[in-house]
């Protein structure tokens, strides 16, 4: 993969896929770090199951699965400040 896209008519799709992959790691990013940082116990964390699915799916749709650094970059692309904590 490596960050390219495929080049025939559904070049376009592929880059959904990659946007809605980038969103859905987001979106187990923002809920990770709902779930682990309260005062809660640590069974809070069970909550991350479904965005984990999700996560996996899209990832999966995109063809990006094992391809994290490029997948990073896609992420921050969407607005992450990459020194937040």
């Amino acid at each position: 993969m490596n960050g390219t896209r495929n080049s025939n008519r559904h070049g376009q799709q592929t880059k959904h896929h990659e946007v809605a992959a980038a969103q859905a790691c987001l979106r187990l990013l923002h809920t990770a770090r709902a779930a682990l940082s309260g005062t809660e116990p640590p069974a809070t964390a069970s909550v991350l199951a479904v965005p984990i699915a999700e996560a996996d799916e899209a990832l999966l749709k995109a063809g990006l699965a094992g391809n994290e650094a490029w997948l990073l970059d896609r992420i921050y692309d969407l607005g992450l400040d990459p020194d937040t904590p």
